[in-house]
């Protein structure tokens, strides 16, 4: 009886914890609703971010943000003086759908965004991908070089190795403990934690203001925001190997960007073998600079991505946006 009694107490604690973070995450998206437009795409709703006229740059975000994670750093908009500049949600981030019962690899994400971009117009774009953003960029390159311009990498992980966070972030993913935890303790732990997560990001350097006082904790640590970091953390190392072995296909301009003091992807042993991997491409190295470079220096990144736009597009006419 005791037993069945704390078994029933448990069950309504974690009944009022889900229904708590469920209230909270409709309240972040009332708070922050999206600044962009949607497109359907073999049934799946992506949110993404344009602005600027001219050829057209897409921006594709890291685990754990978003679109409007650009906008923060100030990038998007150095880039749109010149630029279409188009930034997606990834699926399951920001106003993104992430269908259960397909597993969204790189190269999923990238087949979709790829139709996407045609539903769009776009033709041709350099593409800008950030942490596990790189993954979808080098993902759609590879798909069909033809189809992409450049190709912008910046704090990537592209070979794998042996990494136990990925193994610890993977279990809000899981399917029924997943979805208990993801609904109940994840969220709290998030947010707990967001302050640690953030300095370990931006270190050797400080968090940057903006995105310390703007970035949309809540809309992150939504239950379905979780499990979408949760199954990119699991897809993580085997996407790098999936990829890693077609890297010396691409011969279209490449420009990789690593902050040395990188805390989470380690710059010599993924963007250093990277650069020897591609003989065509450039390394531009960020000292004392961390993982979330584009926050850090965005003006040098925005430069970077314009050089290889530059280029990408020599001799082509412009595309304009709408």
């Amino acid at each position: 009886m005791r037993s069945s009694r704390v078994l029933g107490l448990g069950a309504a604690v974690l009944a009022a914890a889900a229904l708590t973070n469920h209230a909270l995450a409709r309240r972040a998206e009332r708070r922050n609703p999206p600044e962009g437009k949607f497109i359907t795409v073999d049934r799946v709703r992506l949110h993404y971010i344009e602005r600027g006229t001219g050829p057209v740059i897409v921006l594709l975000h890291g685990n754990g943000t978003m679109a409007g994670d650009f906008a923060l750093s100030g990038v998007l908009d150095l880039l749109a003086k010149d630029h279409w500049v188009i930034a997606f949600d990834r699926l399951g981030f920001g106003f993104s759908e992430r269908p259960r019962g397909r597993i969204w690899t790189a190269a999923a994400q990238a087949a979709l965004l790829h139709e996407a971009l045609l539903g769009l117009d776009v033709r041709q774009p350099v593409v800008v991908g950030h942490s596990w953003g790189t993954l979808v960029a080098l993902a759609l390159a590879l798909r069909d070089a033809a189809d992409v311009a450049g190709l912008v990498v910046l704090s990537g992980y592209y070979f794998p190795t042996v990494r136990a966070d990925a193994a610890l972030q993977s279990w809000p993913a899981v399917p029924v403990l997943g979805d208990i935890l993801r609904y109940t303790i994840s969220p709290l732990l998030a947010r707990l934690m967001a302050p640690v997560v953030y300095r370990k990001m931006f270190a050797p350097s400080p968090v940057a203001p903006r995105f310390g006082g703007e970035f949309p904790l809540e809309l992150a640590v939504r239950p379905s925001q979780i499990r979408a970091s949760a199954a990119e953390s699991a897809l993580m190392i085997p996407g790098a190997a999936d990829l890693a072995e077609h890297y010396s296909e691409l011969s279209i301009p490449i420009a990789i960007v690593a902050g040395i003091g990188d805390r989470i992807v380690d710059c010599e042993s993924q963007a250093g073998r990277l650069r020897a991997e591609l003989p065509q491409s450039k390394l531009r190295k960020i000292s004392d600079a961390g993982h979330m470079i584009h926050h850090i220096v965005p003006e040098e990144v925005a430069a970077v991505i314009l050089d290889v736009a530059r280029m990408a597009f020599a001799g082509r006419p412009p595309q304009s946006s709408g």
